[in-house]
């Protein structure tokens, strides 16, 4: 309880003013012993203060300022147990806000604190500390005390990290690689802390590393050629060769990503640090497990593990394969892709064909399980000469054309056995692959597996009625269809063709026949044999030119004496051309000439009904086909031999006549020249 003091005196306090009573000397002692209780501070400064007090929003802190300061109770969130009389850092950010109160911040100079050791940390190669935030793309972010780092992926461990999050939320030692001041960015990495912790344990693993040794590792990685084992600090290549005796597509179908295994030291580069390692190397040779009677000649089961071009690899038991060539496929020639036969995957039956223990090598055929048609009894029987068969045609060439019968059956059309009528210069000009074409067998040579066969003897011979119809004489309508240098080709009726020469193409105005014209033509010269008709438009309007080339054909030159007369008896052959048996065998020469056109007309009538009747019929059914479509074979036989023997002799006495004629002629020439010298 105060103290009531009754004599105070008011006048001498109000004349001295506050403090007036204290002399200068224990004013100045009052305001040292003042100041010394007062601390200096600045803004954005870190200092320590005193907590003094506890509210339900602050913390009030003493400082050492005139006033104390507040700092909100969230950013003590991390220190639960905070009570008055501890001691915190805090930053300023005002000395005297609008109210007249310090304001300070703990989490300002938290952060001011934390890029103070991130900054030494870089400086000076030490370890910092800090919590994973969350995950990012490429890696994580780490909180340093409030300021965010950021940990690549790759800066993790130095094994591949697939799975991030497992790190969310947990501690971590790193150091400061990189810091970007101008975007406030900070860099670090975990890795290197383990890599120097694993340093030393690589140069043990290397110093002790041998060829065949046996280690332990962790699969770390999985690429298509192999897999990279960790084996305590140093890595070792696991080829997808050496993985299983076996043949395997991708590592991952036997082995798993941080699986745990041993492996043995195939090779080891000290020079590039690189090993090689080997896990089937671990297991018995699966060669070395084949059954003793298994053999040459064997049938076997397996699957198809590759295909080639040039064949298959069959998998006998895993680790033990054979090669099926292509050509031990199928008994067919024309199988050139294994991919058409056999896919991968398939399970097949194959014999042994070659077995080499020593070197492990087998080859296998798929053919052999089924019997050669060349071999079979029936063969020759099925495939006698004049049998008819239809084929799949398999390959063209520009002589001709391959034709499958069956499977390993081929036989070879030449393109001249393809029509009779047409001339084909290459096969494609009538078929192409695929197609199906009906063929008779003209040879057979079972040795050396040739089949000769033909598609034109499949019908009859036209050049037989041919040979009655376009008759040397007779007039034909043509059209042009091609023209060179060396003639023209005509398109005949029937479908047959004819070459003129260009003389023979002039026209009776004299202009030269074109392309595409259609004219009638004289057959100057027909040949069976060769398939062969020459024809002349010249001659249809110029008769004497077709009798100057018949005559020239047959005129002879007389040798002569050195004095220009003739060796022969010129009054002889005079007497010999003036005898009436000559005008008689001319005159008989006219009537046979008579009988043969009248025979050969005919002849070619029955040739052109026979033409047609053939025509008729390949474009109607067989079924419709009248019965009496064209005479008896027999009967046109004898009428083609009697009128070629009139003919024939017809042909023989004019020619000889006409010889004798032109020589008599050329001899009273010659007579009349020698006379006239003579006189001279």
């Amino acid at each position: 309880m105060a103290e009531v003091v009754d004599n105070f005196d008011w006048d001498n306090v109000g004349a001295s003013g506050f403090g007036g009573n204290y002399s200068a000397e224990e004013r100045t002692r009052m305001e040292e012993m003042y100041s010394d209780t007062l601390t200096t501070v600045q803004e954005e400064e870190v200092v320590r203060g005193v907590v003094v007090g506890i509210t339900d929003r602050d913390v009030i802190l003493n400082i050492g300022f005139k006033s104390d300061g507040l700092v909100p109770v969230s950013e003590f969130r991390d220190l639960p147990d905070l009570k008055p009389g501890d001691e915190v850092e805090v930053f300023i950010e005002e000395q005297e806000n609008a109210n007249g109160q310090l304001i300070l911040s703990r989490k300002k100079a938290k952060i001011k604190q934390a890029w103070k050791a991130i900054y030494d940390a870089l400086e000076n190669d030490t370890i910092l500390e800090g919590v994973v935030k969350r995950r990012t793309k490429g890696g994580l972010i780490m909180d340093l005390d409030g300021v965010e780092a950021f940990l690549p992926g790759s800066q993790i461990d130095v094994k591949p990290i697939r799975d991030f999050d497992i790190y969310v939320g947990r501690r971590m030692e790193v150091k400061v690689v990189k810091i970007n001041a101008a975007f406030d960015n900070v860099v670090v990495s975990h890795k290197v802390l383990i890599e120097k912790d694993l340093e030393k344990q690589r140069e043990a693993i290397l110093n002790n590393l041998e060829k065949g040794q046996i280690l332990e590792g962790v699969i770390k990685n999985m690429t298509n050629f192999g897999v990279f084992i960790d084996l305590g600090g140093v890595d070792g290549l696991l080829h997808i060769t050496d993985i299983s005796w076996g043949r395997i597509a991708h590592p991952s179908e036997v082995l798993q990503l941080d699986q745990k295994l041993n492996v043995v030291v195939l090779d080891f580069d000290e020079a590039k640090k690189r090993i090689s390692l080997g896990l089937k190397q671990l297991t018995p040779h699966p060669w070395d497990s084949l059954p003793e009677d298994m053999g040459v000649g064997s049938k076997v089961k397996g699957r198809i593990v590759n295909v080639a071009d040039y064949g298959a690899f069959m998998e006998i038991i895993p680790g033990v394969e054979g090669l099926i060539h292509v050509s031990e496929m199928s008994w067919s020639q024309h199988l050139r892709n294994p991919q058409d036969f056999i896919k991968q995957g398939d399970v097949v039956e194959a014999q042994i064909l070659t077995l080499d223990r020593e070197d492990r090598k087998m080859s296998l055929g798929i053919k052999q399980l089924s019997e050669d048609p060349w071999t079979r009894g029936d063969f020759g029987t099925k495939y006698a000469v004049g049998t008819k068969h239809n084929g799949l045609v398999r390959n063209l060439t520009n002589f001709g054309l391959f034709v499958e019968l069956e499977e390993g059956v081929d036989g070879l059309v030449h393109v001249s056995d393809l029509s009779w009528t047409k001339k084909i210069k290459h096969p494609s000009e009538m078929v192409k692959v695929g197609d199906r074409l009906d063929v008779l067998v003209l040879e057979l040579d079972v040795s050396n597996r040739r089949l000769a066969l033909g598609h034109k003897q499949l019908e009859e011979n036209p050049w037989d009625t041919f040979q009655t119809v376009f008759t040397p004489g007779s007039v034909h309508r043509a059209t042009i269809t091609e023209k060179n240098d060396r003639g023209a080709v005509l398109e005949l009726p029937y479908g047959i063709e004819g070459f003129a020469y260009p003389k023979s193409l002039q026209k009776e105005d004299g202009s030269q026949a074109e392309n595409g014209e259609s004219l009638d033509f004289r057959v100057v010269e027909f040949s069976k044999d060769d398939r062969r008709i020459v024809l002349s438009h010249t001659a249809v309007y110029n008769q004497s030119v077709e009798e100057e080339s018949r005559a020239s054909k047959f005129k002879k030159k007389t040798p002569t004496t050195a004095g220009g007369a003739s060796t022969s008896n010129a009054a002889d052959v005079k007497k010999a051309t003036a005898q009436p048996a000559e005008k008689s065998t001319l005159g008989d020469l006219d009537a046979l000439s008579a009988l043969r056109d009248r025979m050969m007309g005919s002849e070619r009538e029955a040739g052109e009904q026979k033409l047609q009747s053939q025509a008729g019929k390949k474009a109607a059914p067989a079924a419709e086909a009248p019965a009496e479509a064209e005479a008896p074979a027999e009967e046109e036989g004898l009428i083609a031999r009697v009128t070629k023997a009139a003919s024939d002799a017809i042909d023989t006495v004019t020619h000889a006549a006409e010889d004798v004629v032109d020589r008599a002629k050329h001899l009273l020439d010659s007579d009349d020249d020698t006379n006239k010298e003579d006189k001279a």
